[in-house]
């Protein structure tokens, strides 16, 4: 079974960022400058996610104020939103 294909990527970075990232190797952190940037990814990603949940919450409209976390957990287990 083969891993994942890597494609590399040329980036461009400030001379600080540069540096965050070569303190990050250096410190043993992580094992290569590459490890970082995957990193970041996976944080960016998470970020951008929880920003689109965050936007349908909200978009979801007031909370009851009557309605319990029981409630709320009941509902879920039902697979049908609370109240």
């Amino acid at each position: 079974m083969e891993g994942p294909v890597v494609e590399k990527i040329s980036v461009s970075l400030t001379a600080q960022q540069a540096r965050m990232v070569d303190d990050a190797v250096t410190s043993g952190d992580y094992a290569s400058s590459s490890e970082v940037i995957r990193e970041a990814l996976r944080d960016w990603r998470a970020k951008r996610l929880l920003g689109q949940l965050w936007d349908q919450g909200l978009a979801g409209g007031p909370a009851d104020p009557d309605e319990t976390i029981d409630d709320i957990k009941q509902a879920a287990r039902r697979g049908k939103p609370a109240a």
